[in-house]
């Protein structure tokens, strides 16, 4: 062998791909094949086809890549950041950073849409959502959203739709954040709504249907909102207030001033600024609101057995049922990161997170204090943790010898520097942060014994108790917590046990190569408005994945600033809207969806202001081209945009795809591609080819960002070369390549941007023949599953020579008809089976999408067929009356291992029940609920931490 062929540059490639060329081979034969070509040939049109190499650079080992990686992120400077802006540091406990986030366990689990296998994470977030109704004093709050400036944005939208005002006006806080202004000015213009800034003082003094505050200010000035709130609600307006989370430790709670809604970040409870992100925003509200609230709620309900258990309530894939009437786009929530704020909260309890909020507030008090001796002025002389001072002439002094010092202070107007204190800040911090203003060292005790406690909190402390339920109370040894942590965990099915073959979800390796970087402090501790020239490694990074995107979909620019792939769509669309109106074409609001669209289509489009016309799909499951023709003709002065999901969402590469998009260009209309689907294209062809003009694609399914429980996520979105100038720029920190004026969609300038070193270093360690191969992979593990089922039930749709792409629906209404076993029913059954469900009831009622991915093993796929395949056998047994129609392990499923202790009375017996096949008890994974009733969940909401008394 060669020098070369022994380090063996490309070993990750392997390493990725769960089959190797003898499963290949064997798995080919059963399909009648000889080569991965032929079938690429069978299942991809030949119009479309990218008959090239990737313009990748060759695959790079994974000590190469954390290597390459590694000498980028060494050209970021960390600073220590006092700029604040909403994000702050702080100090993850490192029992939560190993057992969390470096945890597959934690961070390759699905969204917990199957309840009964991932108690665990909810009740995590069933802590957090207590935590914010605690710091709130609110209702009822979700289970996170993806930043404060859209959950702002999403409470402005609900104010909407609560309020009785007729007015169309909604009013801002002149004292927001200025990147929630940014985001909220995009979202109001394609709702319609006038804005209003004003001073909350004016709040009172016109009609509004709403109104938010910003608390403490964006200056970070204190002051109390109850006389505003009052004075704005008697006129008709729903209150919100952006709170500090950090802040409302100590002071007055939002319900306690008024307010309706609160929305912020969590961020400061624990989780790094990662150069703006993942972050989980928060959203509370009034309890009578709670059927108009955008995002997730975990609710708790009872299983089949009476004893408690846990579930989404309410917001359940409501996108998929109530499409453009759904209350907002957003299908997915920050999970991952809800879970390390909930967990840092449980970790420190009341007294810990209050001693925190002390230390950060004293810290701030001394400085002003040193100011005001010092003869400065101060913006306010009430805050929190942010002190604005004035310094006159010396103002570009004091900020570039704080930089060289290694301080990042926040320049302000004119001659004002604000200085914002936080988690991390010290002794020393404070000392030299004087000095630097001052040009003289304080003597810090004499200081410190100098200013009374609450001199600068404008009479706002707070007087209600926080974090009293016994979770927040119980675990702060390390010993204790890191059992609980693991508790949890072993409720869950993750990645990291089985298969999760749900289809359109792509739940792929997340290698942990892919994952070690997001931890290194290069990336983890940098501020999202840091000065650029202190961001060189981040920028680096960015540009080189956004020219790696670009290669894989032929796109002309990428916008990296989605936070999530309805972002995502949200931002395509938007690029669309404007495109239209620089060209005068202000009517052109009409948005085709073919009917099998996911719901978040057109619910993204309905956020646009858009029309939703559905085209019709024919018995293949393909868009009905003659009802297409028909409707672009009618609509052809007005059409806007055709949302397409390709492959189609029914999982086959549709032959008139080209013709489809020629056919909404000749009628001026834009082409937006939804990428759920993307991981059955790289390499083999290119949505820009193909005649998208704009696509998102979701990093954390076809580029290996994980799905951390259901969320983060990251859905940059590829634009053609008209479209670019439109896309998303940012009031505070501009993109590059942004046309200067184009308004946010997220909350920072590149998303969440700390993720995004993992596609990064898949697309690195993986090559141009890597991609190629894993996408040829996918496709072969989806029609292997496919033809090995089919003789057991009906694959619901295929291409024209009898081939799925990635994924398939299996047909279960005979079953049901048949039986009377349902879709539910199986999918709690593979949970005996040690398996997740495939895609319920998605796109077509009564079917299981199977989505296998490139990264499983035959040896994987062979055991979920022989699951599927015995559990086929067990309907038959119904069918046949050998067990009764309401007692049979399928109807019961799934077990839990209380169930076979004591007596049994069924007509199939325990090995039965959770046995089923002699994989399972080699590695048996116990789900720790039985069957979860999800009607006494909505009619009896709970979303708070019940009492220890209701699981006794």
């Amino acid at each position: 062998m060669t020098l070369s062929e022994l380090f063996n540059h490309n070993e990750f490639v392997s390493r990725h791909i769960g089959i190797d060329d003898a499963d290949a081979a064997a798995m080919l034969a059963e399909l009648g094949l000889k080569t991965r070509a032929e079938l690429v040939d069978q299942t991809l049109p030949a119009d479309i086809r990218f008959n090239q190499k990737l313009a990748l650079p060759d695959a790079l080992s994974e000590i190469e890549s954390l290597a390459k990686l590694r000498a980028i992120s060494k050209k970021n400077v960390i600073n220590k950041s006092f700029i604040g802006l909403g994000y702050h540091p702080t100090r993850l406990p490192t029992v939560i950073l190993r057992n969390v986030l470096e945890n597959p366990g934690w961070y390759t689990a699905y969204t917990p849409y199957q309840a009964e296998i991932a108690q665990g994470r909810l009740e995590a977030l069933l802590n957090f959502q207590q935590m914010i109704i605690d710091l709130t004093g609110l209702d009822v709050a979700n289970a996170s959203m993806l930043d404060e400036a859209t959950a702002a944005a999403e409470a402005m939208a609900m104010a909407r739709r609560v309020s009785k005002s007729k007015s169309n006006q909604f009013f801002v806080d002149s004292r927001v954040l200025p990147q929630t202004l940014d985001v909220i000015k995009t979202r109001a213009a394609h709702f319609g709504f006038e804005l209003v800034l004003g001073h909350p003082e004016e709040a009172g003094n016109a009609d509004y249907f709403g109104a938010i505050f910003q608390y403490p200010g964006e200056a970070g000035d204190l002051i109390d909102l109850t006389p505003h709130i009052a004075a704005a609600k008697a006129r008709g307006a729903v209150s919100i207030v952006a709170a500090d989370i950090m802040a409302m430790v100590l002071l007055k709670s939002p319900a306690e001033m008024g307010a309706e809604i609160a929305v912020g970040l969590s961020q400061r409870f624990g989780v790094p600024m990662g150069f703006g992100g993942p972050h989980a925003a928060y959203f509370a509200f009034k309890d009578e609101m709670k059927r108009s609230a955008p995002g997730r709620i975990i609710g708790v309900s009872v299983d089949a057995k009476g004893r408690p258990a846990l579930r989404m309530a309410l917001q359940t894939r409501e996108q998929h049922i109530r499409r453009e009437k759904a209350n907002s786009n957003i299908c997915t929530s920050q999970v991952l990161l809800a879970n390390i704020a909930g967990f840092y909260a449980v970790y420190h309890g009341a007294a810990g997170v209050t001693r925190i909020a002390e230390r950060i507030h004293r810290l701030a008090a001394l400085f002003a204090h040193a100011m005001k001796s010092a003869g400065f002025m101060l913006a306010s002389h009430c805050f929190f943790d942010t002190v604005q001072v004035e310094l006159g002439a010396k103002v570009d002094k004091v900020y570039s010898d704080a930089l060289a010092a290694g301080y990042n202070l926040r320049k302000a107007d004119g001659s004002v520097l604000g200085v914002s204190f936080h988690e991390q800040a010290t002794e020393e911090d404070l000392i030299k942060l004087i000095e630097l203003f001052t040009g003289t060292a304080p003597n810090l005790q004499a200081l410190d014994e100098s200013v009374r406690d609450d001199a600068y909190l404008a009479g706002l402390r707070r007087e209600s108790a926080i974090l009293t339920h016994p979770v927040f109370n119980t675990h702060h040894s390390e010993h204790e917590m890191l059992r609980y942590l693991k508790k949890l965990e072993n409720k869950d099915l993750a990645l990291n046990h089985s298969m999760i073959s749900l289809g359109s979800c792509t739940m792929k390796l997340n290698a942990t190569s892919e994952m070690l970087p997001i931890t290194w402090r290069e990336f983890a501790e940098i501020h999202p408005f840091a000065p650029r020239e202190q961001t060189a490694g981040y920028l680096e990074m960015i540009e080189g994945l956004a020219e790696q995107l670009k290669a894989i979909t032929g796109f002309d620019a990428i916008s990296m600033q989605p936070n999530s792939g309805a972002q995502g769509e949200y931002a395509g669309l938007l690029a669309i809207r404007r495109y239209h109106d620089s060209r005068g074409d202000t009517q052109r609001d009409i948005c085709l969806i073919p009917r099998s669209a996911h719901g978040t289509n057109p619910a993204t489009a309905q956020m646009m202001g858009m029309k939703v016309v559905v085209v019709d799909c024919d018995d293949a499951g393909n868009i009905d081209v003659a009802d297409l023709k028909a409707k672009t003709e009618e609509h052809a002065q007005d059409l806007a945009a055709l949302m397409l999901t390709y492959p189609s969402t029914h999982g086959v590469f549709e032959e008139a795809v080209r013709e489809i998009c020629e056919l909404v260009h000749s009628h001026g209309g834009q082409v937006y591609m939804d990428g759920a689907n993307l991981n059955a294209q790289v390499g083999l062809c290119r949505p820009a080819d193909i005649g998208a003009d704009v696509s998102h694609m979701n990093l954390h399914k076809t580029f290996c960002i994980p799905h951390g429980g259901g969320g983060p996520g990251m859905g940059p979105i590829g634009l053609k070369a008209h479209l670019a100038p439109f896309m998303a720029n940012h009031v505070v920190a501009s993109v590059p390549g942004a046309q200067p004026g184009e308004g946010a969609v997220s909350a920072a300038p590149f998303g969440s941007a700390s993720i995004l070193p993992i596609p990064w270093m898949y697309i690195t360690m993986m090559g141009a023949d890597g991609m190629r191969e894993a996408t040829e992979a996918a496709l072969l593990n989806a029609n292997y599953v496919a033809t090995k089922l089919s003789g057991h039930y009906p694959v619901l749709y295929t291409g024209k020579n009898g081939r799925v792409a990635h994924e398939c629906i299996i047909d279960l209404r005979p079953l049901k008809a048949a039986s009377g076993i349902t879709e539910v029913d199986i999918a709690k059954r593979l949970m005996d089976y040690g398996f997740h469900a495939p895609t319920m009831s998605f796109p077509v009622p009564g079917t299981l999408m199977i989505e296998p991915t490139e990264s499983e093993s035959k040896v994987e796929l062979d055991r979920f067929i022989a699951a599927m395949i015995a559990i086929r056998e067990e309907v038959a047994k119904v069918e046949q009356g050998i067990w009764p129609a309401e007692d049979n392990p399928l109807k019961n499923a799934p077990h839990v291992q209380a169930d076979v202790i004591g007596e049994w009375a069924h007509p199939y017996s325990r090995e039965e029940a959770v046995f089923p096949l002699p994989y399972v008890a080699e590695n048996k994974f116990w789900p720790s609920v039985n069957r979860i009733d999800d009607v006494y969940g909505d009619r009896h909401l709970v979303c708070s931490c019940p009492s220890v008394d209701a699981y006794l």
